[in-house]
């Protein structure tokens, strides 16, 4: 779930939930928010001074990754790692920045460089050991009813667009779930059919998501296969859609439905026709 997010025009911090400041003072706030404005501002800065001394080539791209992990022992370790043109490049480990393994010199070098700022690791190890836990369980108890959250989604099947002559576009519809994390597939039997494509998990106005998830078959095919959601709102059951079955479920639907409205209309005629004779 994301709670935060950062306007580059303004470079102030966005809160995307009512609860997203936690339990953090704005004084502890606008702290935060002056220290990455410095991070965004000077890590592009500092990367293009010291790219020649680092061997470094641009264009260049580099990944942060930072925060914490909370244990139910109350002990929580913090973590920063980066990584340079899409591999891992360097860690923040016990007060000091260590080259990842697979790294090359340039890491070495980054991390000698990096490690003689007493400050900055100082700032590093206090943000990820004692700021970042702090922040995160003010944030777990302010948001307590949004993360505990459960709705069930509701599923359906339907064909798409026919992907050629002969064949079928499959397509299981999920939607109106929350938390956003979900798994849905296509299956015959119990073997996953590798053909699934699972489209993007969007938002609906109310905060929960929908998913659609197709398979291109052969129309002969079809039968037989079956579309599997699960959720964690489904309480460890998961929730199994079969095609062909949505068409005969209204076929019964609809042989329940006529007759029953035959035999209102029959009543009704049978009750106007004795109004009718009870009359003098």
């Amino acid at each position: 779930m994301q709670t935060h997010g950062w306007d580059s025009k303004s470079d102030t911090i966005i809160f995307l939930r009512p609860w997203s400041k936690g339990n953090f003072s704005n004084e502890e706030l606008i702290d935060l928010e002056l220290l990455f404005r410095v991070y965004f501002i000077g890590l592009p800065r500092e990367t293009e001074e010291y790219a020649d001394q680092l061997h470094l080539t641009y264009p260049m791209e580099i990944q942060v990754a930072a925060g914490c992990e909370l244990h139910s022992s109350d002990i929580a370790k913090g973590f920063l790692q980066a990584a340079y043109q899409g591999s891992d490049f360097l860690s923040f480990q016990n007060m000091s920045w260590v080259p990842s393994l697979e790294s090359d010199s340039r890491a070495r070098s980054a991390c000698d460089l990096m490690n003689q700022y007493e400050a900055i690791r100082e700032t590093v190890h206090s943000l990820t050991t004692n700021t970042c836990p702090r922040f995160a369980l003010g944030l777990f108890d302010a948001g307590k009813v949004d993360l505990q959250k459960q709705v069930r989604p509701v599923a359906w099947l339907s064909s798409g667009p026919s992907p050629g002559p002969g064949r079928l576009l499959l397509v299981c519809h999920v939607s109106g779930f929350y938390p956003k994390p979900v798994w849905v597939t296509w299956m015959r039997g119990e073997q996953e059919q590798p053909g699934t494509r699972r489209g993007d998990v969007l938002p609906h106005a109310d905060g929960t998501w929908y998913l659609r998830v197709t398979l291109d078959v052969a129309a002969g095919e079809a039968a037989g296969l079956s579309c599997r959601v699960r959720h964690s709102s489904l309480g460890g059951r998961d929730m199994v859609l079969y095609w062909g079955h949505q068409l005969s479920m209204y076929l019964i639907l609809l042989a329940v439905t006529v007759p029953l409205i035959l035999l209102i209309v029959i009543a009704l005629w049978f009750k106007k026709r004795c109004s009718y004779q009870d009359i003098p």
